[in-house]
């Protein structure tokens, strides 16, 4: 099983361990909740080192990200971020990634940790391409909430802006980082060598910024509403179905484009929606909902922290208004009523 390189630290810590696609990652510290309040009120830091990330150069590089992924990547600029999707024929979502545009021909592509290999297999076939693997040489730390800005200009002297990249130095190596995050919260990802990293965390623990496990980042992305691959997200599920139209740009050609295209014409039969308990109940993965006119299944669902009671996402057949409705959830043979709710739950 491999382990991330400040793996040390994280035992030193009291971390609790978990096998999270093939890595061994602190799951929690102390207590999930107490971490996912501090991210929401303060700031907490988590190691992601596990997560995939590889740099894509060359003359094609534009090109390769035009025709594999469903997002336009002319339609920003260098030094900014860009979500994205890469597709199979039909549009079924392969992966959820974000792209770093860093200057000219250079760029760099961060898929979810259980399909690195496979997106960066395809990369590296596109004619034009350069690609390098940068997960083994590297540690990715994500410092989140609203004091996380703050936290980054006295550790780093800067703090990227909200979908911008940034480079610094932390004694004399160099940081690179992007204003991105998967909480909801302001702050940023930070990718640098391991030595660079164990001191930027001693910088974070001076500064008392809560270690954080991924249990407390489960939570806080489904507090935000924001999907996971391999849960609300996969192969079977399109961008219009999972409610990520604004990660489609249909005016270039892209692998699963036509796919697209039929499912534009027709209408998605599903789709992907928020909903909000108003009754004790914590909905879980694979549970059966049922709406004012169809039903489905929950894809994430947990407690909310911040809401005190469950939240969750749910694919619904027939489509449904993803901003309002009544929806019940089926937990413990027991049917649970709530409201579809647009997200993020946690700002309502």
């Amino acid at each position: 099983m491999k382990r991330s390189p400040l793996h040390d630290i994280h035992q030193s810590l009291g971390a609790r361990f978990v096998d999270f696609g093939g890595w061994e990652m602190p799951v929690q510290y102390q207590s999930v909740l107490a971490e996912h309040r501090a991210v929401r009120h303060g700031a907490g830091w988590f190691d992601v080192s596990h997560l995939g990330r590889f740099e894509l150069t060359g003359p094609g590089a534009e090109e390769a990200l035009l025709a594999l992924l469903s997002n336009d990547i002319s339609l920003i600029e260098p030094g900014r971020t860009q979500y994205t999707l890469m597709l199979n024929e039909k549009g079924g979502i392969v992966d959820d990634l974000v792209v770093w545009w860093w200057g000219p021909d250079e760029y760099w592509v961060f898929p979810n940790a259980a399909n690195h290999e496979q997106v960066l297999a395809r990369f590296s076939q596109m004619p034009g391409c350069e690609t390098r693997d940068l997960r083994d040489d590297t540690v990715l730390i994500a410092v989140q909430g609203p004091a996380a800005p703050k936290v980054l200009e006295d550790a780093l002297g800067t703090a990227p802006g909200r979908f911008r990249t940034s480079k610094a130095q932390l004694a004399d190596d160099p940081v690179m980082m992007a204003g991105t995050g998967y909480t909801g919260e302001r702050g940023g990802e930070i990718c640098t060598d391991p030595d660079t990293g164990r001191h930027l965390m001693a910088k974070l623990a001076d500064a008392g910024v809560t270690p954080c496990g991924l249990a407390a980042r489960d939570t806080l992305r489904l507090e935000a509403g924001l999907p996971l691959w391999g849960a609300d997200l996969d192969e079977t599920i399109t961008p219009f179905e999972a409610a990520l139209d604004f990660a489609v740009a249909m005016d270039h050609e892209f692998v699963g484009r036509d796919g697209l295209q039929d499912q534009l014409d027709s209408g998605p039969g599903r789709l992907l929606v928020g909903f909000i308990l108003e009754e004790k109940g914590i909905p879980r993965h694979g549970y059966r909902v049922r709406t004012d006119n169809g039903e489905g299944v929950v894809t994430s669902g947990n407690l909310s922290p911040m809401l005190d009671t469950g939240v969750g996402l749910a694919l619904v057949t027939p489509a449904h208004d993803p901003g309002q409705g009544r929806i019940e959830v089926e937990i413990r043979n027991r049917w649970v009523a709530g409201s579809i709710t647009k997200p993020p739950f946690h700002k309502r």
